[in-house]
């Protein structure tokens, strides 16, 4: 299930824990002025991956909604992308 994260500061303040390259600060920055859609985490309250092109963020929302903190970031599979468009579901 796919949930959309309302933030309420545009741009959105990101707090990065890790260094994250300036590359993925800035997709990181589109997709949440986009409102591009987020996977709650269901063991995590205000915990969401979001999907970029390449990539996926783990971020926290904090509960005002005017700051994302950055956690993580890993590479898209693409294999698995290519599963679920090429074999939908019966």
């Amino acid at each position: 299930m796919k949930k959309i994260m309302n933030i309420l500061k545009q741009p959105p303040i990101i707090e990065d824990l890790r260094n994250h390259s300036g590359e993925q600060l800035a997709e990181l920055r589109v997709l949440l002025a986009s409102e591009a859609p987020a996977r709650p985490d269901p063991r995590r309250p205000h915990f969401f991956e979001i999907e970029g092109e390449t990539s996926v963020y783990y971020v926290f929302k904090y509960p005002s909604g005017a700051k994302v903190m950055l956690i993580g970031v890993w590479e898209r599979d693409p294999a698995s992308q290519f599963a679920t468009t090429a074999c939908p579901a019966a």
